[in-house]
């Protein structure tokens, strides 16, 4: 299967004209949700919709989908203590992106995947669990396995729970797909602070200084390369379940 094949200008946003998406007749369609948060001194503020959008410009690539432009803006409120982050409330991001559902499924969309790049939107995960006989089936994606997985594949050192933010993974994808945006200084920015118990109370401040939580020292140009490519296989299982049987 292959999807439109558009050049993405950042991996932000799709080019497709009204033609372009009436002849594709994707029934899936695909909607990055990042963040505008802080990402240490190396990353930009929009990394979490950078790396949303990459990950949804490849799976479109490579699967018959309708691709949306990201929502940048959502709930990251734990790093309110960095200069030019930016929040919007849990309820507003639900409210969006339902929205987003039911004007798919009036236009004939029957099936919605939320590629999530900021961990810190809980919501998401009750916007898909209401969804069941909405109207609209929707999922959410990557999951942990779907990580996990992709992890794996590109040998990534740091484990999941120690590569919170801007570490490993979020440097190596970047590395990859969009290198001039990594500035220097990753590759002495590592620290580690596992135990993060109260950390939705307290926000990060409590834990780092630097914004980083993870091992960005580790990242590598080919481990994004393989971590993009893990979570593109594992997005067919996704498109299968959502797809109906007929058009399969």
């Amino acid at each position: 299967m292959s999807g439109s094949g558009t050049p993405q200008p950042w991996g932000l946003w799709p080019l497709d004209s009204t033609e372009d998406v009436r002849t594709r007749q994707a029934d899936v369609a695909v909607l990055p949700i990042g963040s505008f948060e802080q990402h240490g001194a190396f990353l930009p503020l929009v990394t979490d919709t950078v790396i949303a959008s990459t990950i949804a410009g490849e799976v479109a690539a490579a699967h018959p989908v309708h691709l949306l432009p990201p929502l940048t803006f959502s709930c990251s409120h734990e790093h309110a203590a960095w200069p030019g982050t930016v929040s919007i409330s849990a309820a507003t991001l639900y409210a969006v992106v339902r929205d987003i559902a039911d004007s798919l499924r009036r236009s004939g969309v029957g099936a919605l995947i939320l590629v999530n790049g900021h961990g810190g939107n809980y919501v998401l995960r009750n916007v898909v669990q209401e969804s069941a006989g909405s109207g609209i089936r929707m999922a959410l994606f990557p999951g942990s396995a779907d990580w996990d997985a992709a992890r794996v594949r590109a040998g990534v050192q740091t484990p999941s729970h120690s590569d919170m933010h801007a570490g490993e993974v979020e440097t190596s994808i970047l590395l990859h797909a969009h290198p001039e945006l990594v500035r220097s200084g990753y590759e002495t920015a590592d620290f580690l602070a596992d135990d993060r118990k109260h950390l939705l109370t307290l926000g990060m401040p409590s834990y780092t200084e630097s914004g980083v939580i993870g091992r960005p020292s580790m990242a590598s140009a080919e481990k994004g390369k393989e971590l993009l490519a893990g979570l593109v296989d594992s997005f067919g299982e996704y498109v299968s379940l959502l797809t109906p049987r007929e058009t399969r």
